[in-house]
């Protein structure tokens, strides 16, 4: 589950980490009283306008603005509100824009090698050493996927006990090697122990803070202060029975819809870009398929799982919400049956196929429908697909996983 930048500010506060006031805002008019709250007090106002959306590339989309004046703030939520944001991590048709955080400005200062003060850092698990890894970088502000491609040098770690946890000589030992000095040695290695506590105790896949900056020196605070000025957290979806508060952020409107309903009805479906539709029972069956998919010059468009029933209700629903994306022109069903009988299974295909009603009120499948079925009683099941093919026109039975592909992706042209 993911949760948006304000909520993961709201996190880091609970846990005394220093990040920036600001205020959600929800429609356009607001944007003006947001500003002025954000930037009382302040010799030289300024603000930023941040559209909350579950995406990253908003600083180049245009939806992240620097603002001066109630004016500017006002111009830049319409803008925001009224403009579908679009980066490489949207989909093509990009995001509807529903929240902004306009919050206070913080000045960074300047590296006397060029640049400025800001930092990546981050907790995360890896799975290869099954151990939680605190990871951080000078080249904060910017993508860390591409500084991991283009400078791995640029990357440090940090792995995490188990059981002791981050330890203050590790923290302290990034906060080095990220350059820093005098006090804010010690700033930046609270945050990390605290951000370590607050990954194990929110059961966190990934806890980032994207940009940690230094601000410029004062005479309170001579080596500057450390701030985090951007939150992103994903939590274990296994964990929320136990973290009521976290699945409280949880915000519907941001999810896939097929996805949502896929969830609702107990079937694990995950949208992908391409036009060939995947209804399969079990995972590793699923990821198997899609990869078989692709080997034959295909594109899959969604990752389905049915589960272990695989009943005809099941593949009913499963159609619809494949083909509710009009991306999808044609499927292909894998479906092995162990301790089911494979002939139950074709006749719910079939029938599902058969009586499936199209948007403009006809019924029957109109894509091509290529079926592939292993397991108990499977002479009995293909010979019930090949009886059935004068009534189901668009379908196609194949005798094993490779023939399935090669059909599918022969009938979309891949």
């Amino acid at each position: 589950m993911k949760i948006h930048e304000y909520q993961g500010r709201d996190l880091l506060r609970n846990y005394s980490i220093a990040v920036p006031s600001g205020q959600v805002i929800t429609s356009v008019e607001d944007a003006a009283g947001a500003f002025k709250n954000a930037t009382a007090g302040m010799a030289k106002p300024l603000a930023v306008v941040k559209a909350q959306v579950h995406a990253g590339g908003r600083g180049k989309a245009g939806f992240v603005k620097l603002v001066s004046s109630a004016e500017e703030a006002t111009a830049a939520a319409r803008f925001m509100f009224t403009n579908r944001m679009k980066s490489p991590q949207t989909p093509p048709e990009g995001l509807e824009v529903k929240k902004l955080l306009v919050a206070s400005a913080v000045d960074i200062a300047d590296r006397k090698s060029g640049g400025r003060e800001e930092f990546y850092l981050a907790i995360t698990t890896d799975r290869k050493t099954r151990r939680n890894v605190l990871i951080a970088s000078r080249e904060g502000g910017v993508e860390i996927e591409q500084v991991a491609h283009d400078r791995p040098d640029a990357i440090v770690k940090e792995f995490i006990h188990p059981l002791t946890g981050l330890q203050g000589h590790q923290a302290r030992r990034i906060a080095f090697r990220l350059g820093l000095v005098g006090k804010q040695v010690a700033q930046a290695a609270d945050i990390m122990m605290k951000l370590s506590r607050l990954y194990v105790d929110k059961d966190c896949t990934l806890a980032e803070i994207n940009p940690l900056v230094i601000t410029p020196p004062t005479k309170d605070a001579p080596d500057g202060q450390v701030l985090a000025i951007d939150a992103k957290f994903n939590f274990d979806d296994n964990g929320l029975f136990r973290q009521k508060s976290i699945a409280e952020m949880h915000d519907a409107s941001e999810d896939n819809p097929a996805e949502t309903r896929a969830n609702a009805l107990g079937l694990n479906y995950i949208a992908l870009d391409g036009n060939i539709g995947c209804l399969v029972n079990g995972a590793g069956l699923a990821m198997s398929t899609m990869d078989i998919i692709k080997l034959n010059g295909g594109e899959p468009a969604n990752f389905l799982d049915v589960g272990g029933s695989a009943s005809e209700e099941a593949v009913t629903e499963a159609f619809s919400i494949i083909l509710s994306d009009q991306r999808v022109k044609g499927i292909l069903v894998n479906i092995f049956g162990g301790i089911m009988n494979c002939e139950t299974i074709a006749k719910g295909v079939v029938n599902a196929a058969r009586n499936f009603k199209n948007p403009d009120g006809s019924v029957g499948f109109k894509v091509p429908l290529v079926v592939r079925l292993e397991g108990t009683n499977v002479a009995a099941a293909r010979a019930f697909l090949d009886s059935a093919r004068n009534q189901l026109p668009t379908m196609q039975p194949a005798t094993d996983l490779n023939d399935a592909a090669k059909r599918v992706c022969t009938a979309v042209g891949a």
